[in-house]
């Protein structure tokens, strides 16, 4: 907890969810961030809020300020007068964590500021799902590094994936977003029985090659049979983009959550071509190597 008198800075990083069968329970944080700087003040007040670039969405609307005040409301706290200066270099609606990482910092400034201390960070993943619906993202923002997250009838477990050094990543999207809302509108109500036992199958290849970085395991652990395929049509130059960054040395490449953004992982240092790559045949948007985040995003006091 902060004195009254302090300010300080957060720096939360964006995640790529799912990496094919983690569907909805699988965070792994990158290195692109939004980042805050928080001043506390005496008394209490709604929360100043303003984003460089100057936010699109109503007031109301804003994650950051929707989570402050949940955290407020479910601890029973008032928490301090708080100007909260935030810029994101996450890009919107391109499946790489932006509302979870906007979540985290809230619930995580809300944390900073209260009365209350936490021994861990389950709390607030907790209210973290509550807001975004599916835990994967916020998990991650929250916990750093690959974040593995089961909300079941009795709470909720927490898994942290241990990911190899050698790894490193690459992201690509296209000019036009898609958001959450689209791609879950094109997912069948049901799937083929065999299309549900080989998923599983491919998350166990998927999570040992995370964990000791071989080339084999993940090029087939990223393979999906609930989603991707689906979203996929949804995204001119996905396919070309993935096999591009396949010829180009990736060991895998797949989605990044719901899309329209794509991720690539490959020999940590040999990036620069797979991510050229996979931008290639997407329409306009950007491409970046990004670095693995294995910490969890802490306050920093001025």
């Amino acid at each position: 907890m902060v004195a009254m008198s302090e300010r300080f800075s957060l720096r939360v990083p964006s995640s790529t969810s799912n990496l094919g069968p983690g569907f909805d329970f699988l965070g792994l944080c990158l290195g692109l961030f939004i980042e805050a700087e928080v001043e506390i003040t005496d008394g209490h007040r709604e929360p100043l809020i303003e984003w460089t670039p100057a936010a699109t969405w109503p007031a109301e609307e804003d994650l950051v300020l929707r989570a402050l005040r949940l955290y407020a409301a479910r601890f029973g706290v008032r928490l301090p007068a708080l100007t909260i200066r935030l810029s994101s270099e996450i890009p919107v609606g391109r499946g790489f964590g932006s509302s979870g990482a906007a979540t985290a910092a809230g619930l995580l400034i809300a944390a900073e500021a209260s009365p209350i201390h936490h021994e861990d960070r389950l709390p607030l993943v907790e209210l973290a799902i509550e807001l975004e619906g599916h835990p994967d993202n916020a998990a991650a923002s929250l916990l750093g590094g690959c974040a593995l997250a089961v909300p079941h009838d009795a709470g909720l477990e927490l898994l942290q994936h241990p990911v190899h050094d050698s790894l490193g990543f690459a992201v690509a999207w296209p000019d036009p977003p898609l958001f959450t809302e689209q791609s879950r509108a094109v997912l069948p109500e049901s799937i083929p029985f065999q299309d549900a036992v080989e998923n599983p199958r491919r998350l166990a290849l998927l999570l040992d090659g995370l964990r000791t970085g071989d080339p084999t395991r993940l090029r087939l652990g990223v393979h999906d049979r609930l989603h991707e395929r689906f979203r996929r049509a949804l995204i001119p130059g996905a396919d070309a983009a993935i096999q591009g960054a396949l010829e180009a040395g990736a060991h895998a490449a797949c989605l990044s959550g719901a899309g329209s953004g794509l991720v690539a992982i490959g020999p940590r240092g040999q990036m620069e071509a797979i991510c050229a790559a996979l931008a290639a045949p997407l329409e306009g948007g950007g491409a970046r190597e990004v670095p693995f985040e294995p910490h969890a995003p802490e306050p920093l006091r001025a």
